[in-house]
Formats: C-alpha cells, sequence, structure tokens
C-alpha cells in the first residue's frame, strides 16, 4: 500500500510539517510505503485555471499523487481554512485525486479553526469522490517545541490517525 504525505506548508519553521514527519514514521510502523512531499521544495505556478499553469507543473508531483493509496495532507490553518498552497496543489492536480483516501493534519494558531478542512474535504469528496478519513488532526502552538511534537496526547493522536489511515485505505484499496 503506498501512502504520500504532503507537508502544505511554505513556513520555514512550521508546525504543519512536524505533523507530517511524525506521520510518515506512523504510517511506515504500520508496514506502509510511505513517499513524502515538501511544498517547500515543488515548484508549483499558481493556479489560473489554464493548461500552461498544469503544465508548468513538475509532472512528478502528478505522477505521486496518482500512484498513491492514500494521502495524508498535513495544512497550516490560516484565516480559518487551509493555506493557499494546499488548495494550489489541489487546483493543478485535480483528477489525480479520483478515488484516493484523504486524511489531514493540522496546525493552527487557536481552537476556533477545528472545522477548517471541511471546504476542501467536500471538494474533494465531491469533485474527485475522495474517500475522507473521518478522523482529523487538529493541534494548536502548545503541543510542539521547537523541533518537535511534545505533547504525548497529542502524539497518541497522530498514532491512531496513522493506524485509522493504513486500515481504512487498505479496505478501500483491496
Amino acid at each position: 500500500m503506498n501512502q504520500l504525505v504532503i507537508s502544505c506548508s511554505l513556513n520555514p519553521e512550521s508546525r504543519s510539517r512536524l505533523l507530517a514527519k511524525e506521520i510518515r514514521k506512523n504510517l511506515k510502523a504500520c508496514g506502509s510505503e510511505v513517499d513524502f512531499v515538501d511544498l517547500r521544495k515543488t515548484q508549483m505556478p499558481l493556479c489560473d485555471g489554464s493548461k500552461s499553469s498544469s503544465a508548468a507543473m513538475d509532472k512528478g508531483l502528478n505522477e505521486r499523487i496518482e500512484k498513491s493509496d492514500g494521502i495524508v495532507m498535513c495544512v497550516p490553518i490560516y484565516n480559518f481554512d487551509v493555506n493557499a498552497a494546499a488548495k494550489n496543489l489541489i487546483e493543478l492536480t485535480g483528477s489525480s485525486w479520483t478515488g484516493k483516501v484523504v486524511g489531514f493534519a493540522c496546525a493552527a494558531g487557536g481552537k476556533s479553526s477545528y472545522m477548517s478542512v471541511m471546504g476542501v474535504a467536500n471538494s474533494l469528496m465531491l469533485d474527485f469522490r475522495a474517500h475522507i478519513l473521518p478522523r482529523f488532526v487538529y493541534a494548536t502552538g502548545e503541543s510542539f517545541d521547537q523541533d518537535s511534537v511534545s505533547d504525548p496526547d497529542l502524539q497518541q493522536r497522530l498514532k491512531e490517525f496513522s493506524d485509522e489511515m493504513t486500515r481504512v485505505t487498505q479496505a478501500l484499496c483491496r
């Protein structure tokens, strides 16, 4: 089974990237083949709705999404929504998401945005018939040290998320 973990933050001090690294480790421990994409290191034009914006993108990214059985989007929350880079990625790669199991792990500044992934989740579900993992991870700043996930409760939730991602992806990809 192939899982793809995408770190969607462009911030060099990203907390969502710390979630991505922890999830990647957990998914490997569950026996998955895990690919990792860091959008900071990925060339992506802004989607303008034309074929030229998709053509200018790294074709390897589309192939990596298509090859995956499950995708975990680790996103920062800005202004009560996932960041623009995550949405841009989906707009550029569109149909590559068809039928995938998709899970979300979010890092946010406050506790009020816990439902912020619903717009993107609904779009993936309705536009591409993606299967949305109903277990999201939502974390705020106090759960992190400078370069690690420090909260034992969050570590446990990340493990449960990874276990669930593995279980659901295996069940749907038989």
